[in-house]
């Protein structure tokens, strides 16, 4: 793999990451119908994801392992950016947690996030390579 091939994968992975941090902030912003904007900021993210996954499948021709590996970078930077932004958060409004889950969660939400964001794109890919090869 080639230094730019490296880093071209990167820049669309936080491009995207940073996509999946405005509409976890974004789609939050609302106080009504709470239920109705967290449904919406799931249907945009999993539109970004599938998007990203056909992006690097299709137009870039990487494996699914590597489709896999850049969609999970991609969740695992939103999620980094939401756990930074909820401990900035909590350095100026008063809350029940203690300072050391914050920091905590700037290891773990991106951990948990992409764990199931890999396999669940692994397996897609693989069932898609199966069904669709490239051409």
């Amino acid at each position: 793999m080639s230094a730019s091939h490296r880093q071209s994968w990167f820049l669309t992975a936080l491009l995207v990451g940073v996509v999946y941090f405005l509409i976890g902030k974004l789609f939050a912003l609302p106080t009504d119908h709470v239920r109705a904007w967290r449904l919406a900021a799931w249907i945009a993210s999993g539109a970004v994801y599938t998007a990203h996954m056909g992006y690097e499948y299709f137009r870039l021709g990487n494996s699914p392992r590597s489709t896999a590996l850049h969609a999970a970078a991609a969740v695992a930077i939103g999620a980094f950016g939401l756990a930074l932004a909820a401990t900035v958060h909590s350095w100026f409004v008063p809350s029940s947690s203690q300072p050391w889950q914050f920091l905590l969660a700037l290891v773990v939400w991106p951990a948990v996030s992409a764990l199931p964001a890999f396999l669940v794109a692994y397996v897609a890919v693989a069932v898609l390579a199966r069904l669709r090869p490239r051409l």
